[in-house]
């Protein structure tokens, strides 16, 4: 079965810094063919030139991806496409944890599923999941920001002599924190792994034999395909904006519901731009239509490149996307060193916009497993609270309730370089109409 007619989904990666993830999804993707040999053995050569043997090989292969995408050099949104028996995948992480977190946020509504590498090397372990690691918020974020669907790779088995015993007590630990966070645990495989030595990425080896689990590859394929919401209104956050010679605006994002066509004519939000599409494709493929899931780039006839940028959206010009000037939001404060008064201004990271936001007021604290109110108007919110928060964007969003477009409808509240909350946006309490400016 050729890529275009399997499934598609797109996947990130996730996990603490030192972790291996590099290595391992560096590896996996040479395991499946969708790096060649010649290529690795480039790296390796590279790699030994530093004076540190060929370590860095595999890790290489997502770093070279990465500088790829930072150049801009193109405007295919291919990040790395690689195939497993069941899917084609699209990979939508640069394995830095700053990428991750800025691809997670403006990214995550993006992603289908996600591999979370926890190394199980002691002392590792716990910095990734215990409060304030990396694997623990990027858990988090995942499940937050609707990523329902979860593989652990436990890697570095290689350092641990293989032990069974330590696998199980590794996965006991990030099953609870997995729970704590949300996930259903029953669902999830963790898959023993050596991203360096390459067992149980795709082939089993002889090291694990007390492992009857599925490979890192057959768990790929145990995901589910998401359903695409085709039927709701067209909506398409911005990720970048061209302008080609000869052809004009060419905005790039992907597609988060509805459908798309030549001929159609939608509005930029917030400017009230209106434009007309006049060509569509992906991965240098002239489309006839695009729909909810596809990465596109496209030709905008009418509207100006100052019309539009990053974090604008666009959607039908008889059913144009919200703007906010305010909205109520559901958040819990994942990480802060003291605690939260109202007029905090951090930055709200929402699709694919960046914003400076002040939580202008607390209307009550709720206990986040029901979502009953526990105190009204409370004074300040510190970290593991949960509660109902107005927002303001310094400046008009565009975005949409969590319940009509749950795809566009989360963000992240960052500050200090840690994700401080997450949540979703209940309702617009103050629209923006760019005709009454």
């Amino acid at each position: 079965m050729s890529a275009s007619k399997k499934p598609h989904l797109n996947i990130v990666v996730t996990g603490h810094v030192d972790n291996g993830k590099s290595t391992t999804v560096g590896h996996l993707l040479v395991d499946l063919g969708a790096i060649d040999q010649r290529t690795i053995d480039a790296y390796a050569k590279e790699s030994e030139a530093t004076g540190k043997g060929d370590t860095f090989k595999y890790a290489w292969v997502m770093d070279s991806i990465k500088d790829e995408r930072e150049r801009g050099i193109t405007i295919d949104l291919a990040f790395q496409k690689f195939e497993t028996s069941k899917y084609f995948f699209t990979l939508i992480d640069a394995p830095g944890h700053k990428d991750f977190i800025k691809n997670m946020i403006t990214g995550a509504s993006e992603a289908d599923a996600a591999i979370l590498v926890i190394s199980v090397k002691p002392g590792e372990t716990e910095a990734s999941i215990e409060p304030g690691g990396q694997g623990r918020e990027h858990a988090f974020l995942a499940k937050t920001l609707g990523v329902g669907q979860i593989v652990v790779a436990l890697n570095k088995m290689d350092d641990v002599g293989y032990q069974e015993a330590r696998y199980k007590e590794v996965k006991d630990s990030v099953e609870k924190m997995l729970k704590s966070v949300g996930f259903n645990v029953a669902k999830v495989n963790f898959v023993p792994v050596s991203g360096w030595k390459g067992d149980n990425l795709v082939k089993r080896g002889d090291n694990m034999p007390w492992y009857k689990g599925p490979t890192l590859a057959e768990a790929l394929d145990a995901f589910e395909p998401p359903e695409k919401p085709i039927g709701k209104p067209l909506r398409v956050p911005i990720q970048d904006v061209y302008t080609i010679t000869g052809v004009g605006t060419v905005p790039v994002g992907r597609v988060e519901t509805g459908k798309m066509r030549p001929n159609d004519k939608v509005v930029v939000m917030p400017s009230g731009a209106v434009g007309e599409i006049k060509s569509i494709e992906t991965h240098h493929t002239v489309l006839e239509s695009a729909e909810a899931g596809d990465n596109v780039g496209f030709n905008l006839r009418g509207v100006d490149k100052k019309q539009i940028k990053r974090g604008d959206i666009i959607g039908p010009a008889d059913n144009p996307p919200a703007v906010a000037k305010e909205f109520e939001a559901r958040i819990i404060v994942i990480s802060h060193p003291t605690a939260i008064a109202p007029g905090y201004t951090p930055v709200l990271h929402a699709h694919t916009a960046q914003v400076a936001a002040t939580i202008s007021h607390f209307v009550s604290k709720i206990d986040p497993r029901t979502g009953a109110t526990t105190e009204e108007n409370p004074k300040f919110l510190k970290t593991g609270d949960a509660a109902i928060v107005k927002i303001k964007p310094v400046r008009p969003l565009a975005i949409e309730t969590f319940k009509d477009f749950p795809e566009i409808g989360r963000f992240a509240l960052r500050d200090m370089g840690t994700t401080i909350a997450a949540g979703v946006v209940l309702n617009i309490t103050e629209k923006y109409d760019p005709n009454k400016k």
